[in-house]
């Protein structure tokens, strides 16, 4: 079976003036369709740049991506920004949502770019809301709910559109240990009974844990268990 996502030969190097600066080298690694993988890494080492390139948001400069059997350099941006709302969801370790929106309306924002009408996509809210457990704060602004509850408001934001992979850089890193364990453990949960694929980057050795599988970055190159990946 062909793995869900996979990387061949990839580098990315950013320009900075007159210097070129290479972040990934003919970097490999295929990931399984409901696995779910920790990256681990110091910074700089180029977990995020990674996750931009398996979730479409950055190109390499060189090799393939693919995921979902789509070969993300072969689609227009046009596309790929199609793509990324079908098979995408995104959450970060700062929640980015809207401050004068309530949670039901911050979830609602993705939907707002299709033609569902009015009340399928209240309904699709309120199912969102329901799985993450916030659906008697569903009228709450982001102000008025914890750290852990907006985390969740992202969470079900990121599955609205019920996406095959989410992408999750650092989701944690705000929060204190119980509400970390809560999201890892929601995470987890979305793992293993609704079969998604989550792909994660953290610093945390025991928010790894809650992982099926854990591979480390370093200076553009990949690590498990201590010892290097074969490309």
């Amino acid at each position: 079976m062909a793995p869900f996502v996979a990387l061949n030969e990839v580098s990315k190097v950013y320009k900075r003036g007159r210097q070129s600066v290479a972040v990934l080298e003919k970097f490999n690694l295929e990931i399984a369709e409901r696995d779910f993988l920790a990256i681990m890494g110091p910074s700089g080492s180029g977990k995020t740049t990674l996750l931009n390139l398996i979730g479409g948001l950055d190109r390499p400069t060189s090799g393939t991506v693919t995921v979902a059997g789509e070969r993300l350099g072969q689609l227009s941006s046009g596309a790929l920004a199609r793509w990324r709302s079908r098979h995408i969801g995104f959450v970060f370790q700062f929640y980015n949502l809207m401050p004068a929106l309530s949670a039901e309306r911050n979830v609602e924002v993705p939907l707002l770019l299709t033609p569902l009408g009015a009340a399928e996509r209240r309904r699709k809210v309120l199912a969102a809301l329901e799985l993450v457990g916030l659906s008697e704060r569903r009228t709450h602004k982001p102000s008025e709910l914890s750290g852990g509850q907006q985390q969740r408001v992202a969470i079900a934001r990121a599955l609205i559109a019920d996406p095959t992979l989410l992408i999750c850089d650092e989701p944690t890193g705000d929060l204190d240990r119980h509400s970390a364990d809560e999201i890892l453990g929601l995470i987890q949960l979305l793992n293993r009974e609704h079969g998604k694929t989550v792909v994660m980057v953290t610093h945390d050795a025991r928010a790894a844990e809650y992982s099926l599988h854990q591979l480390h970055v370093d200076k553009g190159q990949l690590f498990a268990n201590g010892r290097g990946v074969a490309a």
